[in-house]
């Protein structure tokens, strides 16, 4: 049942438009893709470079090197290479949330980032600058609290990012151990 207003475009018309639509298609994806790996590597570098500056101007501690440590303490290497590696874990979680439009939804999330970076990057000082470990002890608690409410929150976002959260976590329990054990030594 053929209608007689029915038109039939050519099929070499029917493949150039089809082409042209691919190519638009391919360039918005391709601008899409390039922004996307702007913030990625912005979101992943920022925390990390922040963290390897803490590191550089205050990880070098004699006494934390001079004190007996049994084998649940971890070395100063341990703790600093597990340091650079929660920062870019939490920097690629709160990129995930970020790319849901999670900073936006809420607001609570980006407030908890914020919180659980700057604890992390005032440990070092606080510790091993200034030598305060019982004030570290306090930093550890608090760090592990907004840790806890940043994997509440991104699991909420996205569940990726609220198990990127956990190791994170596992460092807060190995800066506890370094900081108790400087505490009583």
């Amino acid at each position: 049942m053929a209608s007689p207003d029915l038109k039939h475009r050519p099929l070499q018309q029917q493949t150039d438009d089809d082409m042209n639509h691919h190519l638009r298609n391919k360039n918005k994806n391709s601008a899409a893709a390039r922004r996307g790996l702007k913030s990625l590597s912005l979101a992943v570098a920022l925390p990390l470079s922040l963290t390897l500056l803490d590191i550089f101007l205050f990880g070098s501690s004699g006494r934390y090197r001079s004190i007996h440590k049994p084998f649940y303490v971890p070395s100063l290497w341990t703790l600093h290479l597990s340091c650079v590696t929660t920062a870019f874990l939490s920097g690629l979680s709160a990129w995930l949330v970020w790319a849901e439009g999670g900073f936006h939804r809420q607001p609570a999330a980006l407030g908890l980032y914020l919180a659980q970076l700057a604890l992390s990057l005032v440990w070092y000082p606080v510790v091993f600058g200034a030598g305060a470990t019982r004030l570290g002890l306090v930093l550890c608690a608090a760090l592990f609290g907004a840790l806890v409410g940043c994997e509440r929150v991104f699991r909420n976002m996205n569940p990726i990012a609220g198990d990127l959260v956990k190791p994170c976590l596992v460092w807060t329990l190995l800066l506890a151990l370094a900081n108790i054990r400087l505490v009583y030594q």
